[in-house]
C-alpha cells in the first residue's frame, strides 16, 4: 500500500516537473502510464488523472499568457514604429503587414472609401497571390467592409463565400475566390468616433477567430487609425508647405523682377528728364533687353536706331509707323519677324512708335519694360517736338470742323487757315466718311489721324463718324482704299462713303453732306461694311448729291454712244429708244426704225461695245433708260431756248 502511494507521489511530482519546466503538453500523458504500469489504480490512479487535468490546463493559461504578452509586445514595437513621420502609404502597408503578422493569418489588407464617396478601394494588400486586386472597387452598401462599418464594430466569418449573414456583391465575392480565403476578420479602422476604413485580416482555410485574436487586431487598427490620421495630416501639412514654399519662391522672383522693373523705368525717365538723347535711350533700352531696337516718328522718319537692325528692316518699320500700327493700346504687337511693335501716344495723341528685334516672344517682365520704353519715349518726343505735333493735330481738326459746320467765317479766313498747314482749298479734294461697325472708335481715329498726316489732308470726328479730307479726284477708289485699311487694322467691318470732288472751302461742307446722304442709302440698302461714292451709285447717287449734275450721269452712262452717233451721224441712241420702248426684242424694234431686223442686231453689238456688254442688265438698263430720258428732254428744253433760225434744220420740222 505504501509502495502505491510513492507512484503516486513521483507521477504527481513529475507533472509538476514538466509543468515547471514548461514541457510540451504531449508529454503531461506519459506520467500517467508509467504511474499505469507501475500498477497505481483507483484512487490513485484518478488523482494523478485529476493532476495532469490541472497541469495541462495550467500549461495552457501559460501559453495563452505568453501569446498574449507576445501579441502586446508586437503592438507595442508597431506603436513605436508608426509613431515615427509616415507617408500615407507607408502606414498603410505598416499596419496590413503587422496585422497579418499578429495573428499568422494567410492575409491582410485595408479598404477605404474612393475619392468619389460611393465606393470603397483596397490598399495595402499584404500576402495576395491575384491581380484581380488591381484597381478594385468595392461596393459602398456590401461586402463585409460596409456591414462593419455600418455597425461599428468587428465582424467576422468562418467561410465569407457561404456566409449569408452580410450582403454580398460581385466584385469582392470574385477577388475572394480568386485569392481562395475562406476565413475573413474585419474590424473597423478609425479615428475616436469617426470612422476612416475597415482593416481586414483573413485564411485561406476555414477557421474560426478567438475573442483574442479579434481583440488584438481591433487593438492594431485603433493604434492604426490614429497614425494613419496623422499620417493624413502630415501629408496635408506637406502638401500645403509645398505651395507655400513655391508661392513663396514665385512671390521672391516676382519682388526682384518688379525691384529690376522699376529701377529700370527710374533709369530711363531719369534720363529723358535730365535731356538725354534719343539715341541714348535707344542704347539703353537695347542694353535692357539685349535687342535692337528702333524709335520712329508719327511720321516714319527714323529718331533714334541701336543694335544695328538692318535697313531695309528700317524702311519696312518706318512704313509700318504711318500706315496701320499707330494702335491705340499700350500692348507690344508682334509683326513679321519677330519685330515687336509698341505705339508712342501722348494722350490720344500718336506720337510715332518703339520697335524692337527681340524675336517671336517675348517674357512678361520684356514687355512691361517695353511699355515704360514706350511712356519714356513718349515724353522725350514730347518735350522735343510732340508739344508743336498736338497743337497742330489740334488746329487741323478744328479747321475741318468749321469746313463741315459752314459758320460765317470769310473764305479767305479759312483759305490762310489752311495754307499755313500746308493744304491748298482750291486745289481738288474729295471727303470720306467712315463709321466702324466694331471694336474702339479710338484706334480707328489714331490710324485716320496717322493717314490725314501723310496725304496732307484733315481729320476729324463729326456727328459720331470719322471724317477724312484728302487730296484726289476719285471718291469711289479713296473710299475703297480707307476701307480696305481700317477694316484690316481694326479687324471689324467699316462702311465707307465718298463725294466730290471739291475745289473750295464752301464745297467740303456739300461735298459732306453728299456723303453722309450716300452713307445712310447705303445702310438702308444693306450694304453695311462696304465702301461707295455716290458717282457709283449711279442715279441714286444723282438724287442724293447736293449739286444734281444731269450731264456728268448721262455723260457716264450713254456719253460713248451719244459720242458716236454725233461723230459718224449715225442712229445708236435712237435704237436704244426703239429696243427699250418694245421690251428689248430687236425685232419689233426694227419694225419701228423701219430697218432690217440684222441692223438692230449690229448696232446693239457696237452699244455693248462701246459701253460695255452689261448694259442690257436690269440694274444697268435702268441707269441706261434714265440717261435716255434725260438725254432727250436736256435737248428740248435747251432747243426751246434758242431761236428759230439758229435751230437745226431737223429740230425746226420736229
Amino acid at each position: 500500500m505504501s509502495q502505491k502511494r510513492d507512484e503516486t507521489a513521483a507521477a504527481v511530482l513529475a507533472l509538476l516537473e514538466m509543468l515547471a519546466g514548461e514541457g510540451p503538453a504531449n508529454r503531461f500523458e506519459a506520467p500517467v502510464e508509467e504511474a499505469r504500469r507501475r500498477g497505481v489504480t483507483g484512487a490513485d490512479l484518478e488523482t494523478v488523472e485529476q493532476v495532469k487535468r490541472m497541469a495541462l490546463s495550467l500549461h495552457a493559461r501559460l501559453d495563452r499568457r505568453q501569446q498574449w504578452s507576445a501579441a502586446l509586445t508586437t503592438l507595442v514595437d508597431t506603436a513605436c514604429d508608426l509613431a515615427a513621420p509616415h507617408t500615407v502609404e507607408e502606414t498603410l502597408t505598416t499596419i496590413t503587414r503587422r496585422a497579418r503578422l499578429l495573428l499568422g493569418a494567410d492575409a491582410s489588407w485595408i479598404a477605404l472609401p474612393a475619392s468619389d464617396g460611393r465606393a470603397f478601394r483596397l490598399h495595402a494588400l499584404d500576402g495576395h497571390v491575384s491581380m484581380l486586386n488591381t484597381g478594385l472597387r468595392l461596393p459602398w452598401d456590401a461586402g463585409l467592409a460596409a456591414a462593419v462599418l455600418a455597425h461599428r464594430a468587428p465582424l467576422w466569418t468562418s467561410d465569407y463565400l457561404a456566409d449569408d449573414s452580410f450582403r454580398h456583391a460581385p466584385e469582392p465575392d470574385q477577388w475572394i475566390k480568386a485569392e481562395g480565403l475562406h476565413a475573413v476578420l474585419a474590424v473597423p479602422l478609425s479615428r475616436g468616433t469617426r470612422p476612416l476604413g475597415t482593416l481586414h485580416v483573413a485564411e485561406r482555410g476555414v477557421r474560426r477567430f478567438s475573442a483574442d485574436e479579434i481583440a488584438l487586431v481591433n487593438m492594431l487598427a485603433e493604434v492604426g487609425g490614429v497614425a494613419l490620421e496623422r499620417a493624413t495630416h502630415l501629408a496635408e501639412a506637406r502638401e500645403e508647405l509645398s505651395v507655400l514654399r513655391e508661392r513663396a519662391s514665385r512671390a521672391e522672383t516676382e519682388l526682384a523682377s518688379a525691384r529690376r522693373l522699376a529701377a529700370a523705368q527710374r533709369t530711363l525717365l531719369d534720363m529723358v528728364l535730365g535731356g538725354c538723347d534719343p539715341h541714348a535711350l535707344a542704347e539703353e533700352v537695347r542694353t535692357t533687353l539685349g535687342a535692337p531696337v528702333l524709335l520712329c516718328s508719327a511720321h516714319g522718319t527714323v529718331v533714334a536706331a541701336a543694335g544695328g537692325m538692318a535697313e531695309d528692316s528700317r524702311g519696312a518699320l518706318a512704313r509700318a509707323a504711318m500706315d496701320a500700327r499707330p494702335l491705340a493700346t499700350s500692348s507690344p504687337v508682334l509683326l513679321e519677324g519677330g519685330t515687336w511693335s509698341v505705339p508712342v501716344f501722348t494722350g490720344s495723341h500718336y506720337l510715332g512708335a518703339l520697335y524692337v528685334d527681340a524675336g517671336p516672344s517675348l517674357t512678361g517682365d520684356e514687355a512691361e519694360l517695353l511699355r515704360h520704353a514706350a511712356r519714356a519715349s513718349a515724353v522725350l518726343l514730347f518735350l522735343q517736338e510732340g508739344s508743336t505735333t498736338v497743337a497742330e493735330e489740334q488746329f487741323r481738326d478744328e479747321l475741318l470742323d468749321d469746313l463741315l459746320n459752314g459758320g460765317p467765317r470769310p473764305r479767305e479766313q479759312l483759305e490762310r487757315r489752311a495754307r499755313r498747314l500746308g493744304i491748298g482749298l482750291d486745289q481738288p479734294h474729295v471727303v470720306v466718311i467712315a463709321r466702324p461697325e466694331g471694336g474702339t472708335q479710338a484706334q480707328a481715329v489714331a490710324w485716320a489721324s496717322s493717314r490725314a498726316r501723310r496725304d496732307n489732308g484733315l481729320k476729324t470726328t463729326h456727328e459720331g463718324n470719322i471724317v477724312l479730307l484728302l487730296p484726289g479726284t476719285d471718291p469711289g477708289a479713296t473710299a475703297r482704299t480707307v476701307h480696305d485699311d481700317l477694316a484690316s487694322l481694326l479687324g471689324h467691318p467699316v462702311t465707307v462713303s465718298g463725294s466730290g470732288p471739291v475745289a473750295d472751302p464752301s464745297g467740303v461742307r456739300h461735298g459732306y453732306r453728299e456723303a453722309a446722304r450716300c452713307l445712310d442709302a447705303m445702310t438702308a440698302l444693306g450694304t453695311v461694311g462696304t465702301s461707295a461714292s455716290t458717282q457709283e451709285m449711279g442715279f441714286v447717287g444723282l438724287l442724293l448729291s447736293d449739286h444734281v449734275d444731269a450731264e456728268r450721269f448721262i455723260e457716264s452712262t450713254i456719253g460713248p454712244v451719244l459720242h458716236y452717233d454725233e461723230q459718224r451721224l449715225t442712229e445708236l441712241a435712237r435704237t436704244l429708244d426703239a429696243y427699250f420702248d418694245t421690251g428689248g426684242s430687236p425685232t419689233y424694234a426694227a419694225e419701228q426704225l423701219h430697218v432690217h431686223p440684222n441692223t438692230v442686231a449690229r448696232r446693239l453689238e457696237r452699244i455693248s461695245d462701246l459701253i460695255g456688254p452689261d448694259w442690257q442688265k436690269p440694274e444697268r438698263a435702268l441707269e441706261v433708260q434714265l440717261a435716255l430720258r434725260l438725254s432727250r428732254i436736256r435737248r428740248v428744253l435747251k432747243g426751246r431756248g434758242e431761236p428759230a433760225a439758229d435751230r437745226p434744220a431737223g429740230d425746226q420740222e420736229a
